[in-house]
């Protein structure tokens, strides 16, 4: 079967929910992967920040091979001899007192959500029934029906209500807005230290300090999504240390587990996390024994390998050659360590069609919103690598 073949199956018989650039992959090592034909090309995407550890990783697959040969799954109606262990590294990394694992990040917001508002009742003593989340336009933080509710973006919500309420939207950046929607009602602001989604949107110097700031004085939660941002895509830990801020919840998923297995967890401390009890909440595969082994393992990979310091040198590195480039076409170029958006200008053509000219010279990168190129490699990216790319960037972009 030829490339061709297998796009004429998936939109024969899968549903069109996706746009994907048309190249069929079937290996992956490393920053590398190969299509049906054989072609090489430079993962740029690392599947929205699911690949930090690179693909395939030998320490984390063979964890999923030993793991699966022993035990993949109990629910949590038992006891099993990983989960416990992930539960302590992931606070001994991060300092949060407590976490809750569960499979998307989709999953882990939700959580989140969940989990806030019950604060707000059983601490703040908000009302029943009448507590708020403020959250930003252009944010994303998944596709359920309750997350789409709070979404600015029209595609994401149409046809899709009747919605959640609960949520307040003010504009990303602006601290003043945040400050203006808080009420008595107020249970958390949840935000993305950097709006991947949205364009690699970075907000303005101490914005995220400002914000918790502001949410400790009117007792209120902060949430940071970290999700994409978070296990060292931005060149530290989590974006927020950027700033040195805790946020009183932290949600994280995508590079948990390495791109081998869906892990996302939310961590906070006791005072927060504490409140569920038993029934509230849960997941059939949520802490499962494979899931949680492999989260090990690649927590381990990121904090043995040096991925986030990694990520931050090579990360300057990509950043300032791309700045080195002719600008004909760039309207402005946004990064932190290896979350690198390109906006294209409006009359320089669409994103997409950078990508697929980008794929024809063996690198794979994704439009978002139309007018950005994000470019996002493994954090095991090195030197080497970018140089080779970096002058079929360069054509690409000053065409």
């Amino acid at each position: 079967m030829k490339t061709q073949d297998y796009i004429k199956l998936s939109e024969t018989f899968g549903a069109r929910n996706y746009k994907p650039l048309d190249v069929v992959i079937e290996r992956g090592e490393g920053v590398w992967v190969y299509d049906i034909e054989g072609n090489r090309y430079l993962d740029c995407l690392s599947a929205y920040g699911a690949l930090n550890q690179g693909h395939v990783h030998p320490k984390i697959l063979k964890t999923l091979i030993d793991q699966a040969q022993k035990l993949t799954l109990t629910s949590r109606a038992f006891r099993n001899d990983q989960l416990p262990f992930l539960y302590k590294e992931l606070c001994e990394l991060t300092g949060y007192e407590m976490a809750i694992t569960m499979n998307s990040g989709a999953e882990a917001v939700e959580t989140a959500i969940k989990i806030a508002r019950k604060w707000a009742y059983k601490v703040k003593k908000v009302e029943d029934n009448k507590a708020e989340i403020i959250v930003a336009d252009g944010n994303f933080h998944g596709r359920t029906v309750t997350i789409v509710s709070f979404s600015s973006e029209d595609l994401y919500k149409k046809d899709f209500g009747p919605f959640t309420p609960g949520f307040v939207n003010v504009a990303y950046s602006d601290v003043n807005a945040i400050e203006k929607a808080i009420n008595m009602n107020t249970a958390a602001v949840m935000l993305e230290p950097i709006q991947g989604e949205g364009g690699v949107i970075i907000p303005p110097e101490n914005y995220l300090k400002q914000v918790s700031e502001i949410c400790r004085k009117h007792n209120v939660l902060f949430i940071a999504d970290e999700i994409q941002t978070g296990l060292g895509r931005t060149g530290k830990l989590f974006a927020c240390d950027y700033e040195g801020v805790r946020p009183d919840v932290m949600i994280i998923g995508k590079a948990l587990a390495g791109g081998f297995y869906p892990v996302s967890a939310v961590l906070s401390d006791r005072q927060v996390l504490g409140l569920f009890n038993p029934g509230e909440h849960g997941s059939t595969f949520g802490g499962n024994p494979l899931g949680a082994a492999v989260a090990r393992t690649a927590l381990k990979v990121i904090t043995e390998e040096n991925l986030v310091g990694n990520s931050y040198k090579m990360g300057e590195y990509f950043t300032e050659q791309l700045h080195e480039m002719p600008q004909k076409n760039i309207k402005e170029i946004r990064a932190r360590g290896l979350l690198i958006g390109v906006e294209i200008k409006k009359d320089s053509g669409k994103a997409r069609s950078y990508c697929e000219a980008l794929q024809k010279k063996g690198i794979l990168a994704k439009e978002t919103h139309e007018t950005t190129i994000r470019f996002a490699p493994p954090l095991i990216i090195d030197r080497e690598t970018i140089d080779w790319a970096l002058p079929k960037i360069k054509e690409i972009l000053s065409k």
